[in-house]
């Protein structure tokens, strides 16, 4: 199906990689090839996406990048995505193949579908794998990024915010790559419930992420931010220690907690009074690399409103951003040096029936391949208590997982 779909200018391929933690309508989607589209750009984003969704009427796949907090948040971005991705974009696939786990469904507007079934299965991959790893930069050196988590703290003295998710990126320029074996490579590595598989002209998104933005499906909503991290390992008696630590270690419950009651507020905004409660808290999922505290938040949608009302009034989500939001927008703009563009934004779909299903962007990297342009980004969460050294080799740390895909490539 991956194959298939990267012939076309446009494709979005989600897999879910078995995970059934969490509700998924689907194991796999694909959607390919462009009927419709809509491109936004911040400041008349929203008003543009609901008219779009509400004439189209089918299915929509497509982003939201992070530069759309102006919009949902009224906090201008300066930058813009160095990658090409523009604030967002959704489209009506020409073609769309959904994979549940007894069933495939396939409809095109231009091509019978047994037809493409037949060239889905006579697909082959683009040839030898290529293993090169690029030289990535980081956006800063260790001692300007400790000192600016630590003027980020004394803004946390202050009371201008609580919590704030600061974040750094490692460019590479000049590389060649093929993005279709890179994602394999990466999600052979570190397969994950919300990984897509993103293609916009040039501009790639290559995802593992384990966090979903929200759900929609029958009026109800879920949410589940992820906060808290802890590393696996091959012992399973140290593996469940390392879990039960997370699971019980207060500093990360506060931060996940803090999240929990941003995502809750979100919600309320446009849920039924009462509704909104807190369906797990301090969850601890075992991923291939690590271990997650992901808690899950619930509500009932208002009458009337629809999933982009949902956006409206939690873009971007607080796991990627901090609290209070505006205002930790503001600092983000102040102190990061680079736009993060689809990073900590979402990608996802809609049905023709309003359902939708988005994910947060993160573990992913963005390439473009006309100018050989790469990036990834990576970022912690940072509190008053925080150890700026240790949150700058935590980023090291996760810069480490992403650059390890060229080297399990190598040796496979």
């Amino acid at each position: 199906m991956l194959n298939w779909g990267n012939q076309f200018n446009i494709c979005c391929f989600m897999d879910n990689h078995g995970y059934q933690a969490g509700a998924h309508s689907y194991e796999c989607l694909l959607a390919a090839g462009c009927w419709r589209w809509v491109k936004l750009k911040a400041g008349t984003a929203l008003v543009l996406l609901q008219a779009f969704a509400a004439h189209a009427g089918d299915w929509l796949f497509g982003h939201l990048g992070f530069g759309l907090q102006q919009d949902c948040m009224g906090v201008s971005n300066r930058f813009d995505d160095a990658v090409g991705f523009p604030d967002g974009y959704f489209f009506v696939p020409e073609h769309l193949l959904l994979l549940t786990a007894g069933e495939l469904s396939i409809s095109s507007y231009s091509l019978p579908p047994d037809q493409v079934l037949r060239q889905v299965m006579a697909s082959r991959g683009a040839g030898p794998r290529q293993t090169e790893a690029p030289t990535f930069a980081a956006t800063y050196p260790r001692d300007e990024y400790i000192r600016l988590v630590k003027a980020l703290q004394a803004h946390i003295q202050r009371g201008d915010c609580y919590e704030i998710n600061f974040c750094q990126a490692f460019t590479a320029q000049g590389v060649q790559m093929d993005p279709v074996q890179v994602y394999r490579d990466l999600c052979r590595l570190s397969p994950t419930p919300f990984s897509v598989y993103y293609k916009l002209d040039d501009s790639y998104c290559l995802c593992a992420s384990p966090e979903r933005y929200f759900r929609l499906a029958n009026r109800r909503v879920w949410s589940e931010p992820i906060k808290g991290t802890a590393a696996r390992d091959p012992d399973p008696a140290i593996d469940q220690a390392l879990a039960t630590r997370l699971r019980n270690d207060p500093k990360e419950q506060a931060e996940n907690v803090m999240i929990v009651d941003l995502v809750r507020n979100d919600l309320s905004r446009v849920c039924q009074p009462g509704s909104v409660q807190v369906e797990e808290l301090f969850g601890v999922y075992p991923f291939p690399r690590v271990h997650q505290m992901i808690s899950t938040v619930t509500g009932l949608l208002k009458a009337g409103l629809g999933w982009t009302d949902v956006v409206a009034a939690s873009f971007p989500m607080g796991s990627m951003t901090g609290a209070p939001k505006k205002r930790v927008l503001e600092l983000i703009g102040q102190y990061e040096r680079r736009g993060r563009g689809l990073f900590s934004g979402s990608i996802g779909y809609v049905d023709p029936g309003g359902h939708a299903d988005f994910n947060v962007v993160i573990r992913s990297l963005q390439y473009h391949r006309a100018t050989g342009y790469l990036e990834y980004l990576v970022g912690s969460g940072i509190t008053g208590y925080a150890d700026a050294a240790h949150e700058y080799e935590e980023c090291l740390l996760k810069a480490a997982a992403i650059r390890s895909v060229w080297a399990s490539a190598a040796q496979s």
